[in-house]
């Protein structure tokens, strides 16, 4: 080929070559760009648009599987109570109405309807639904309407204020219900699905992601004296009626049951707290097979989490990695174990704790008489010990719950003498109230004896608590006061 050829060959390849370049760099490539400070400044700050490119960064995840999966699942509970309150109280006594106001002098008893709701998970096709004990809390009537507009009137089978979860029941057949999920699995990061009826609205999705885990509020603390928290904290858009509701992860799974958020004017503000499924399917478990929870202890005090370092330091307490043992309970299950004060728990069952929410979140899966293994470690060494957890008496028993524990109420069978001077047989005093039990629920004062149940006369605790066993839900109680004249009576209900 001659030289005049092969030149205008070289220049229209070099031409194409460099053209080509030029176009892909202005509207092709997305390779980092770079911003200039000024023209005169020569250290260029390599940066790019944070953007969400498809193909570069991902696709959205969707929800949509996810949320018509638990939409159907997912039941609206309204509930009616009926609180009777009397005027029956010493001429002397400083309490004050609850409602606002005083009774009139001779005011026949009143009844006063309190309407709530909430929201539910069906948990098994022949009508099981778990929901918080808040939700169905002294609640006379349970009514619950399903998705598709199907209304049934509720049941309660159990209830544990420890953990604030409930198990209802609607008679009801080949209904749809989730899945349970594995709440150890879950990931702060995750995007999960918070479901249920705020605000009395119909059934409403919201997303969000697990923003932390192993959370505690002492919110239970309201309801009772040995509280159970280790809630998954989402930013998932949770308002009142959402309580009870389920949350879910993205494959339709539910993974908590939403109980509370964190807010300064009792409307969502951003944090949402939701009770793990592993906790809520071992005390679902409990609530239907023996109608109370049988709570498993690992016979310790812990120290409290993030103690300031002078804390710390005034009690004696190391800096380590786990949960610091601040004592052991004499024949409890740590103890029998070799645990002692001083040591950090650092794992239960291969899993690892780092405080003490996430310690009481794997041991409220379990039940007394469970065998765990316990990783602990002390001056600079691991151990591991097996482990039987035992209830609150000390052993493996099943626990039964009694109508007296549903009182709330520390009772005592009156001396002779003092029977004597207020001129009856015989009778049973009320010497504390417990702000949660049944007992709470009345204008009844400690210090009250109580003479009969139900119109039938009783002397002793033993003869009260078999007159209970037989009263049913409904009660009447009628007695004295010392030093104070006239019967008084208190009418209540008892949660079944």
């Amino acid at each position: 080929m001659k030289l005049q050829q092969i030149v205008p060959v070289i220049l229209v390849s070099a031409v194409t070559s460099v053209g080509s370049m030029w176009a892909y760099n202005k509207y092709v490539s997305n390779d980092v760009y770079t911003y200039r400070a000024s023209d005169s400044n020569t250290n260029h700050i390599p940066a790019n648009y944070a953007g969400f490119f498809d193909g570069i960064n991902g696709t959205p995840t969707d929800f949509t599987d996810a949320a018509s999966t638990s939409i159907p699942a997912t039941v609206h509970i309204k509930t009616k109570a009926t609180r009777t309150a009397s005027n029956n109280l010493p001429k002397r006594s400083p309490l004050f109405d609850l409602f606002g106001f005083d009774w009139d002098e001779g005011m026949a008893p009143r009844s006063l309807p309190q309407m709530a709701s909430g929201s539910g998970a069906i948990i098994s096709q022949d009508g099981y639904i778990v929901t918080n004990n808040h939700v169905v809390d002294g609640a006379d009537e349970i009514t619950v309407n399903l998705a598709d507009k199907k209304t049934f009137k509720a049941k309660l089978v159990g209830a544990d204020p420890s953990s604030d979860l409930a198990v209802i029941k609607i008679d009801a057949k080949n209904l749809p219900f989730l899945l349970y999920g594995n709440s150890d699995e879950v990931k702060v990061g995750q995007w999960v699905l918070a479901v249920g009826y705020p605000l009395n609205l119909e059934a409403t999705v919201t997303a969000g992601i697990v923003s932390a885990k192993s959370r505690t509020l002492d919110i239970n603390r309201r309801q009772s004296k040995s509280p159970i928290e280790s809630f998954i904290q989402t930013d998932a858009a949770v308002n009142p009626g959402n309580s009870g509701g389920p949350l879910i992860n993205t494959s339709g799974q539910l993974i908590g049951i939403n109980s509370a958020i964190a807010s300064p004017t009792g409307s969502y503000a951003g944090y949402s707290f939701t009770i793990p499924v592993n906790v809520v399917k071992k005390i679902v478990a409990d609530l239907m097979k023996f109608g109370t929870v049988q709570r498993a202890y690992l016979g310790i005090n812990y120290a409290p989490d993030n103690l300031s370092d002078e804390v710390k330091k005034q009690e004696g307490i190391k800096d380590g990695e786990g949960v610091y043992v601040l004592d052991v309970t004499k024949d409890g299950a740590a103890a029998a174990s070799g645990i002692r004060k001083g040591d950090f728990i650092t794992q239960i069952n291969n899993i690892p704790v780092k405080s003490g929410a996430e310690m009481v979140g794997q041991i409220a899966t379990y039940r007394p008489g469970d065998k765990i293994k316990i990783v602990y470690h002390r001056d600079g060494r691991n151990y591991t010990s097996d482990v039987v957890l035992r209830n609150s008496s000390g052993n493996t028993d099943v626990v039964k719950t009694t109508v007296i524990d549903k009182l709330g109420a520390d009772l005592a069978t009156i001396d002779s003498k003092m029977a004597k001077e207020m001129g009856i047989k015989g009778g049973v005093m009320v010497k504390g109230i417990d702000e949660n039990g049944a007992f709470s629920k009345t204008r009844m004062e400690e210090g009250f004896v109580i003479l009969k149940v139900n119109g039938k006369e009783v002397t002793s605790v033993e003869q009260f608590q078999a007159e209970m066993e037989k009263a049913g839900n409904s009660v009447t109680l009628d007695g004295m006061y010392p030093g104070y004249e006239g019967v008084f009576r208190y009418p209540m209900k008892i949660s079944e």
